[in-house]
């Protein structure tokens, strides 16, 4: 056995984990067989084994998994676990697409009105130019009438003078 061959260079922490030798040793036994460990194997060391190991643990039969249960499950505990576990995670998700969609249709909403609010800002913009733009024809249109007079004022003065 492992622990027999080297227990004069390696010596257990069993003042760390709780468990006496024997149970240290047996559980390295069953971890060595790789054989299931199940809290109803009658065994008070495998049940304290099964427990001792936590689930965050990579060496745990559960590592990963939610929750702070630590008992190994059986292939049909495990899938009935998983089917709960991934209907949990499509919920989740269908949810989260759900949130997502209702933040997209308000986005939209929001940017269909800040639309509509800078045409209508385009559109009063628009209407100013054109009579401010009107406004200033008038005035050109003025411009050319009074320089017009003027030149001709200035003639008829040049034309009155004597030379």
């Amino acid at each position: 056995m492992f622990l027999s061959e080297e227990s004069d260079q390696f010596e257990l922490p069993v003042h760390e984990t709780g468990f006496t030798r024997e149970e240290l040793e047996e559980l390295l036994s069953f971890l060595e067989s790789n054989e299931p460990v199940s809290p109803n194997s009658g065994s008070e060391v495998s049940t304290r084994a099964v427990s001792f190991l936590e689930p965050n643990d990579p060496a745990s039969p559960n590592y990963g998994s939610e929750g702070s249960t630590r008992a190994v499950y059986s292939a049909d505990e495990r899938k009935k676990r998983r089917m709960i576990s991934n209907r949990e995670s499509a919920k989740r998700s269908r949810w989260r697409k759900k949130m997502h969609l209702e933040n997209i249709t308000d986005e939209v909403n929001r940017l269909s009105i800040e639309n509509q609010q800078l045409k209508h800002r385009l559109s009063s913009v628009m209407n100013q130019y054109h009579i401010v733009w009107r406004e200033n024809q008038v005035l050109r249109s003025e411009s050319v009438a009074l320089w017009a007079k003027l030149l001709k004022l200035h003639w008829s003065l040049a034309t009155m003078q004597p030379r």
